[in-house]
């Protein structure tokens, strides 16, 4: 199987090719495919009522080449129309579980800086879906790797330490829960959510919620989402020398955010001009490294 290269076609017909994609070959698929008559002027567009038909060859040919331990992660949104919102994705979701694929989890990516927007029926959209799949219950997760520093506050906190903080405090609610400060003074890392709230005193655990600002930087693509979304993705569900793929490579993120974490990449492109654009990232990519 041939690594760090973006194949350009239709990825029905490139999926499709066992010699190019084996069974059971791809630690982890990070992708965003067209939404449903979104992109019209680069992927023709699909219509909500024809999208589920639309994905689910694809969505077979996935299922094929992921890993038995192996995650897909799509991040997709449904758009409104007409005053409501579209259901194709939650229809897409309950038809991929018929295929056979377990929906595991669903993250939200909180875009800190989404497009402002006002309408009399609903307020500003700054969040997207960020479906997981996998095959089985049993899959490769790594999430010591997704944990940051712990930040400056820490050593002024720690310096105003009483005998209360190694007390391990119990809930008045005579539930299970508690805290005991004084196990966090050899932490240097935490989960990206798991900081100390000084006002509430108490621990927020790591969730479901993952903040990142939306690209606006580059506007040689429709829509191009942060690395950091498939960065943080790729460090959660594989290991250095895994192999990425995303079926709709766009500009390149994906295999940009595979090569600076050590994993590999395979991308499929519709779109001359992306893979051009891509491939020019890379390079710059290797030349700096």
């Amino acid at each position: 199987m041939r690594r760090n290269v973006i194949f350009k076609g239709n990825c029905v017909r490139r999926l499709a090719n066992e010699s190019l994609f084996p069974n059971n070959s791809i630690d982890l698929i990070v992708t965003s495919p067209p939404y449903s008559d979104r992109r019209k002027s680069s992927y023709g567009g699909v219509r909500p009522d024809k999208y589920v038909d639309w994905f689910l060859p694809i969505s077979d040919h996935l299922y094929r080449i992921l890993k038995p331990k192996g995650s897909f992660i799509l991040n997709i949104k449904e758009n409104a129309h007409k005053g409501e919102r579209q259901t194709y994705v939650i229809q897409l979701i309950l038809a991929l579980k018929e295929r056979g694929w377990l929906w595991t989890e669903e993250y939200c990516w909180y875009k800190k800086n989404s497009y402002p927007g006002k309408w009399p029926n609903r307020f500003r959209d700054n969040w997207e879906r960020c479906l997981h799949f996998t095959k089985q219950r049993s899959f490769q997760m790594y999430q010591d790797a997704v944990k940051v520093p712990i930040g400056e506050w820490s050593k002024k906190r720690f310096r105003s330490m009483t005998e209360k903080d190694f007390i391990r405090t119990v809930s008045r609610t005579n539930s299970r829960f508690g805290r005991n400060v004084a196990n966090w003074l050899t932490k240097t890392k935490v989960y990206p959510h798991n900081v100390l709230d000084f006002e509430k005193e108490h621990y927020i655990e790591p969730t479901t919620v993952i903040n990142f600002a939306t690209e606006c930087s580059n506007r040689n693509h429709s829509a191009p989402f942060p690395l950091e979304l498939p960065s943080w993705f790729i460090k959660l569900f594989t290991r250095q020398g895994n192999v990425v793929l995303d079926p709709f490579m766009g500009i390149g993120t994906t295999a940009i955010a595979a090569t600076l974490l050590a994993r590999d990449y395979i991308g499929i492109e519709l779109s001359a001009e992306y893979i051009q654009e891509a491939r020019k990232h890379i390079r710059q990519l290797r030349r700096v490294r």
